[in-house]
């Protein structure tokens, strides 16, 4: 085999190969030889047909699946001798084919490019520190009974924080619209759960009475009839019920899973999952400094496979979030040009750093993230066991345990300054409701749900 390489500019090959007419001669007789031995063909016995006969009718498609094989496997025995490292596969270019002549055709490919990962001491990382005191502990708490709310009924008129329970009847133009009635409907005033109209036309409401009002359903409504329609609604007021917050006692603790220990375990309980939170801020804060470091401090020729790569796996996340099914749909390719080749890049100097510091998956890190990961779920003993014997999603776990040493040595040569935050101002808490059993992202769309609260747990239902 006769082997040349030609470089055309920036990380792009040309690899001209010749496999001699001998070899391919040789190959298709084998195969030809192999496919009598089973060829069922009429008027001759199951293996029994001449080789010629085999030949005239099957040699051609033999010998076009001998190239295909041939030009595969001598470019990868191709690249091998020659010590070149493809970013992605060949676009094969076919040079001679014919018979009685040597295999010859040339491939053109990108190459990974040479990296020498600058030291990490020109990175500066700012280390948040902060912890969770009694006052955050306190604060959780209040939250959690926010989001499990007493209704009591009263025999007051309704006000803004109450919850109002009604039916309705929908009519447009005058008529009744199938499926546009709804029974007990449970509309938190104020909440903004439903149609400015409607609110306004629950203010101020009691038990007992009738109201008609007219709205507008929103284009989005699931009743495609109303969807966008204007209607008129005849309410029919059954309850007005005022919101309180549930007392913390032992019905409190079980609702939350801890059925033994009373208010002392439950705030130890708020308290560990609280610092698992500002563990996980914290460590992915460092991560985004350490990852932006690198690839500032590491300017590289990304080849364009890998950005195609990741360009089309940033869409299928993206369409996934949004629940696109449609491949046409799909959102253009320009809006992740730049995102795509950031992660391209990344991934090329953390397999270097993996590489040149000969990093080995730390296995009790895999063990630990599988463990923090499947404690949301209602058994996880079982999540465990369906995670061991997903090969895909151990991989994944494989992968983030690796880039948190990668992370852990570059933090460890960096520049590294430390700043006070409290528990508020590092996770956001006030901002936007947390409940106890919430968990920061891993930043590996590893997804998991933490489980429930246990007991029963009054649920409201939308307004239309």
């Amino acid at each position: 085999m006769e082997v040349s390489v030609s470089d055309t500019g920036g990380l792009t090959r040309r690899l001209e190969v010749a496999v001699p007419q001998k070899e391919v001669a040789h190959e298709v007789q084998q195969r030809l030889k192999q496919l009598s031995r089973t060829a069922r063909l009429k008027g001759f016995r199951p293996g029994k047909a001449p080789l010629a006969v085999i030949t005239k009718q099957f040699g051609d498609q033999v010998r076009a699946e001998v190239l295909s094989d041939l030009m595969r496997s001598s470019f990868a025995r191709a690249v091998n001798e020659q010590k070149l490292r493809p970013a992605g596969g060949p676009r094969i270019e076919p040079i001679e084919l014919g018979p009685e002549q040597d295999l010859k055709y040339a491939a053109h490919f990108e190459v990974l490019p040479e990296i020498q990962v600058a030291s990490p001491a020109a990175i500066t990382l700012e280390k948040p520190v902060a912890e969770v005191t009694e006052a955050d502990v306190d604060g959780m708490i209040e939250n959690m009974r926010a989001q499990r709310p007493v209704f009591t009924a009263v025999e007051r008129v309704a006000q803004n924080g109450d919850r109002v329970v009604f039916d309705y009847q929908a009519r447009i133009g005058g008529k009744l619209i199938e499926d546009g009635d709804l029974k007990d409907v449970a509309l938190v005033l104020g909440a903004g759960q439903a149609m400015p109209e409607l609110e306004a036309g629950l203010a101020g409401a009691r038990a007992g009475e009738a109201r008609d009002i007219t709205a507008t359903f929103p284009e989005q409504h699931p009743n495609k009839r109303l969807a966008g329609q204007t209607a008129d609604l005849h309410l029919t007021i059954k309850a007005v019920e005022e919101r309180s917050l549930p007392a913390v006692d032992a019905d409190f603790f079980r609702a939350y899973g801890v059925e033994q220990g009373g208010l002392e375990e439950m705030r130890a309980e708020v308290r560990r999952s609280m610092e698992r939170e500002l563990s996980g801020v914290v460590r992915n804060r460092i991560r985004a400094q350490v990852l932006e470091g690198l690839y500032r401090t590491n300017p590289i020729e990304i080849p364009r496979a890998l950005v195609d790569e990741q360009v089309q796996q940033l869409q299928v996340d993206a369409a996934r979030r949004l629940g696109i099914r449609d491949a046409r749909a799909l959102p253009p390719p320009e809006r992740f040009e730049e995102p795509a080749k950031r992660r391209a890049a990344l991934g090329l100097v953390i397999s270097q750093i993996v590489q040149s510091q000969n990093l080995q998956v730390d296995r009790e890190r895999v063990r630990a993230r599988l463990a923090e990961l499947v404690e949301s779920y209602p058994d996880p003993e079982q999540a465990r066991r369906a995670y061991l014997q997903n090969q895909d999603a151990m991989r994944q776990l494989e992968s983030a345990a690796l880039e948190e040493q990668v992370i852990d040595w570059v933090a460890g040569q960096a520049q590294v300054t430390e700043k006070p935050y409290s528990f508020k101002e590092l996770t956001g808490f006030g901002e936007a409701q947390h409940d106890h059993d919430h968990e920061h992202d891993h930043d590996h769309d590893h997804e998991h749900h933490a489980p429930p609260a246990d007991g029963e747990q009054q649920q409201e239902v939308s307004g239309p």
